[in-house]
C-alpha cells in the first residue's frame, strides 16, 4: 500500500439504536468511529457484469490502513455517498484492509 495512492477521505460508520419515535419505533443512528484516507479502486470486471442493469457506480473497493473492529455491518461514507461493506480482506499482517462495498 503506497501512501501516495491514499487520496480519498472516508469515514467508517456503525449503526446504533437512536431515540424512540412517538409511534414507539426505535430509529437507527449512524455514528462515525474512524476517519482516514483510502485508495478507491473500480470493481472487477465480473462484479461490473453482475451489476450491469444497475449502473457502473454501484460497487467499489476501498483500500485503507488497518483499523481494528471493522465489520460488514458497518458502512463507508465517501463524498456524501454511503457504501455498505459486503466483504473485508486483511492486507498483510495488520497493515491494511480491503473493503468491498456497494452503494446504499
Amino acid at each position: 500500500m503506497q501512501a501516495g495512492r491514499l487520496q480519498h477521505l472516508i469515514e467508517l460508520q456503525r449503526a446504533s439504536d437512536g431515540p424512540m419515535t412517538p409511534g414507539r419505533k426505535v430509529t437507527q443512528v449512524w455514528t462515525t468511529y474512524a476517519r482516514g484516507k483510502a485508495e478507491l479502486r473500480q470493481a472487477s470486471i465480473s462484479e461490473f457484469l453482475a451489476d450491469y442493469g444497475e449502473g457502473s457506480n454501484n460497487s467499489a473497493v476501498f483500500l485503507i490502513r488497518w483499523v481494528p473492529g471493522v465489520a460488514v455491518s458497518d458502512r463507508i461514507l465517501h463524498g456524501g455517498k454511503a457504501w455498505n461493506i459486503v466483504a473485508i480482506a486483511e492486507i498483510g499482517r495488520r497493515k491494511g484492509l480491503e473493503l468491498r462495498a456497494v452503494a446504499a
